[in-house]
């Protein structure tokens, strides 16, 4: 509880599980006794942690667990009755006994959830159930890549076979039920279905995956390997058999037994052939090797490389290494003051508090919607009134990512639809999304964008000084690669900003926020006067 929020997803299995066994007619003192002692002390532990208090039982992700608690408590107590009732009499109370449990449970909930006392589901967890949820009333869950559906790709890359062992093992698992498997059985549907929903929830469907797939392997192998093992142990003989032995003068078979011919009992201990053993084998052996050379490609590659970190291939196979945000976060770090602010998206907050040692508006923590929605806004707005936001939030430095040099997809202009999105959330007076728009709906950079991105904060920060670049001798000054158009506003002027920092590949750029001036400058101009010069006095003399 105190070190992942996922936590809510094993507080409703466990629930769910007990009371599958309940509809299963499978239950016992040791589901009772477990399920009992797990709540009682979950709840008590759980509300230690000063961040939880009392959401175990204020909101409504925990009430599954306090229903099924109350439920498993009322059909104990019918359990209890039952030996001192008749047949018909238990089965009319228990009847109206579990309807009327359930009822309190669910109009309780309701009642509390109406009042107040109870907080509504959250819009995270509407979101899993319907995917469009979040794009629409929570811009800053669906700005999340981790919150994207899962491709077929994905799950390949990470499963790899286990895609295909993965049904079998449920299969196996299925196929010989009891109370242990009817909860792998319900962790790898419902792990299924959320990580298809977000590519985050890869993490719980993981385990089980593993689990199973170990268990299809073992019955494969158990099959194919199973019948050598028992001709070296032969089983048992029959205590009939070893009568007829002592008395071999009775020629007759007893009742029920029919004695084998030679040649079926010759087949029935040959089973398998060799060779369709060791192909099966083999190929099992081989699906394990692959398996294993693909977790550590993927390791070594994907998923160990820093993500301050990165690299860029040529053709012929050298490896180019882009330390661009390092240099950026260690020159905010020994050049500016220490109690400077930094305005960035909220992406890079952990990076530049770790990295940089220096204040951020908003991070990676994205509990602040409201907060993260007025840097948005200062990014979607005009540089005026982008200013008027810096200096109320009083800001020293604003930090953006740029890859149109390098062709960089995951700069802030590619993101910059989501800033838009979620500012407009909260200040839909002021920004609206489709002023970025052309009028035949494109997101352009180009001359034909939609004027109100060409003036905008983030585009004049994207595309300083870069008109005046040009790449290579196939394109033209100002050509963004990472957009594949050339930009469409060259002439970029400052007023409240300076540029501070470029990196080396333009992936990192730095922006000073300028200081009120002292006082207003003015126009000189010259004097004007309406008095007439008087004539000039001459002397008689």
């Amino acid at each position: 509880v105190s070190a992942w929020g996922g936590y809510v997803f094993i507080i409703n299995l466990i629930p769910l599980h007990v009371f599958v066994l309940l509809l299963m007619q499978r239950y016992s003192r040791r589901v009772y006794i477990a399920y009992s002692t797990f709540y009682i002390v979950g709840l008590i532990l759980s509300m230690q942690i000063p961040f939880v208090g009392f959401q175990p039982i204020r909101t409504s992700e925990h009430m599954a667990a306090a229903g099924v608690f109350a439920l498993l408590q009322a059909y104990a107590f019918l359990q209890y009755l039952r030996d001192r009732l008749t047949k018909q009499e238990f089965q009319t109370l228990f009847f109206l006994g579990v309807s009327l449990a359930a009822g309190i449970v669910f109009l309780s909930v309701i009642y509390l959830t109406y009042t107040g006392y109870i907080a509504p589901w959250s819009g995270r967890f509407y979101s899993l159930w319907d995917t469009g949820y979040a794009k629409i009333h929570i811009p800053i869950i669906a700005s999340v890549s981790e919150h994207q559906p899962t491709t077929w790709v994905s799950f390949f890359f990470d499963l790899h076979i286990l895609v295909c062992t993965f049904p079998a093992g449920l299969w196996f698992c299925i196929k010989n039920i009891n109370d242990e498997r009817v909860f792998v059985a319900l962790y790898a549907i419902s792990a299924v279905y959320f990580a298809g929903v977000m590519v985050r929830l890869m993490l719980t469907l993981t385990p089980v995956v593993c689990m199973l797939s170990a268990i299809a392997f073992s019955n494969v192998f158990e099959r194919y390997l199973g019948d050598d093992m028992k001709r070296e142990n032969p089983p048992i003989e029959d205590s009939s058999d070893e009568d007829d032995k002592r008395n071999p003068g009775n020629l007759y078979d007893k009742a029920g037994k029919v004695r084998k011919h030679v040649s079926e009992q010759e087949k029935t201990e040959e089973g398998l052939g060799p060779n369709i053993k060791n192909i099966v084998t083999m190929l099992m052996l081989m699906l394990l090797m692959m398996f294993a050379v693909h977790c550590t490609w993927v390791t070594s590659n994907a998923y160990s490389s820093p993500s301050v970190v990165l690299a860029s291939y040529n053709h012929d196979g050298t490896r180019n290494i882009l330390d661009d945000f390092r240099e950026a976060y260690y020159w905010l770090r020994q050049n500016t003051d220490e109690h400077a602010r930094v305005m960035s998206w909220w992406d890079y907050g952990y990076q530049i508090a770790g990295m940089a040692n220096r204040t951020t508006l908003v991070d990676n923590n994205t509990w602040n919607n409201s907060h993260i929605a007025l840097v948005g806004k200062a990014m979607s707005s005009n540089e005026s009134a982008a200013y008027e936001i810096m200096r109320s939030l009083d800001v020293d430095y604003v930090l953006i990512i740029f890859g149109g040099v390098i062709g960089y997809s995951g700069d802030d202009i590619n993101k910059f639809l989501w800033m838009v999105r979620i500012a407009e959330g909260e200040h839909p007076k002021d920004i609206r999304e489709s002023d970025y728009f052309t009028p035949q709906g494109e997101f352009r950079v180009d001359k034909a964008g939609s004027p109100t991105l060409l003036n905008c904060l983030m585009y004049k920060m994207s595309y300083y000084r870069f008109g005046e670049m040009q790449l290579d001798f196939r394109t033209p000054p100002g050509f963004d690669r990472t957009r594949n158009a050339e930009i469409g506003n060259k002439d970029i002027k400052f007023k409240h900003l300076e540029e501070a920092f470029t990196s080396e590949h333009w992936l990192v750029r730095i922006y000073k926020v300028k200081q009120l001036d002292n006082r207003e400058t003015l126009d000189h101009k010259p004097r004007v006067t309406n008095i007439v010069p008087k004539q000039k006095y001459l002397s008689k003399k």
